[in-house]
């Protein structure tokens, strides 16, 4: 099999012709500015308006996380688990590492 098929030849020269077509329509096709919308408000993107609600304080979320934070119980070892009775074993010491 040596060389392309008439149907392979007819496949790429359209394929070469629409290429060239499209290159040239780029070169000549006017270019605008893709700039953000200004401001975070309604007109935003709407990234820009999910974390500029999520990060204001007094958010809802926060307070949770805040309030499961304070009132947790603190467990040590030796503390004993009092459903199961397991006792909170001591914790290794890494000589190299430091924290």
């Amino acid at each position: 099999m040596s060389g392309y098929t008439p149907d392979k030849k007819l496949r790429l020269h359209q394929l070469r012709e629409l290429r060239r077509r499209w290159l040239k329509d780029q070169e000549l096709s006017p270019r605008g500015t893709h700039a953000a919308p200004s401001g975070g408000g309604v007109g935003g993107w709407p990234m820009e308006q999910f974390w500029s609600k999520f990060l204001q304080d007094g958010v809802p979320w926060k307070n949770v996380i805040y309030k499961t934070y304070q009132h947790s119980s603190r467990i040590f070892t030796g503390d004993t688990i009092l459903a199961t009775g397991e006792v909170i074993p001591l914790m290794k010491e890494f000589r190299d590492q430091h924290h």
